[in-house]
């Protein structure tokens, strides 16, 4: 049973973003009509399908769904765990009978949804634009909510890592979107040199846009770059290195909350 301090801490947080729709959902969506009108329908025209059989516009959109789902969901735990310290009102949370790890998980639960609620509507968005068909549905929710859970996880590192509101924007913009839009969000790696193929299966965003895509279009790049041995089952090895990763970043929120990092300085 979710203890009544937990239900009020994830209600907060939920409202905190659900009563400010212009200022959480609307710019997501606004920048990614941008993307689909420019991208798609205006370049996409004129670039040739990166895989067979998936038009430029379609291939685009797990990967502008990864990208508006991880930077919401940071963006919101990160915030509000800097605005509660900023403010102070983190004590409130600090000092009530809440165990460390049911104040992670509220505070990690509510940014998730919001990251998957930015997802949803860019998917919407994408299907206003062209016809989609999900083909490995189960494995595309896991997918989702395991990275939601990632990045809201870290997003509260982040608020506790930083000194000003300069610091989360560096965080968001300078750190996570360019990793992102190098994680094969325009391109497939199948049209990368090999050199550059392998030096892209270092940065960890690859396999999360792998992934999303793979669950709603049935295409892996991992396919076609990945070591043989690992490519017939990349998408699932993905999902539970992401699985893992995430149940470690959770288990540092809580020694963190439970040390004081950041939050009785």
């Amino acid at each position: 049973m979710l203890s009544v301090g937990f239900r009020a801490l994830f209600k907060r947080e939920l409202l905190r973003f659900v009563r400010r729709p212009k200022n959480t959902f609307m710019p997501p969506a606004i920048t990614n009509v941008l993307y689909f009108a420019v991208f798609g329908m205006i370049l996409g025209g004129r670039i040739d399908e990166p895989v067979e059989g998936i038009g430029y516009i379609l291939f685009l959109i797990p990967g502008l769904v990864v990208l508006g789902t991880i930077s919401n969901a940071f963006e919101n735990a990160s915030f509000s765990i800097f605005h509660g310290r900023w403010n102070e009102y983190i004590h409130e949370t600090l000092t009530s009978p809440l165990s460390y790890v049911e104040m992670v998980v509220a505070y990690v639960s509510a940014s998730a949804v919001r990251g998957l609620i930015v997802g949803v509507i860019i998917a919407v968005i994408g299907r206003l634009f062209v016809p989609i068909s999900i083909e490995n549905g189960l494995f595309l929710v896991a997918t989702m909510v395991v990275i939601a859970a990632l990045f809201a996880g870290l997003g509260i590192i982040g608020g506790l890592v930083a000194r000003d509101f300069d610091d989360l924007t560096v965080m968001n913009q300078f750190i996570l979107r360019p990793l992102v839009f190098f994680g094969a969000v325009f391109y497939s790696l199948t049209m990368l040199e090999p050199l550059w193929q392998a030096v892209s299966l270092l940065n960890p965003m690859v396999y999360m846009v792998d992934s999303v895509r793979y669950g709603l279009l049935g295409y892996s790049d991992m396919f076609e770059v990945a070591p043989a041995a690992y490519a017939e089952f990349a998408p699932l090895a993905s999902l539970g290195v992401l699985t893992l990763l995430t149940v470690a970043v959770l288990a540092i929120d809580v020694y963190l909350f439970k040390i004081g990092y950041g939050l009785t300085d």
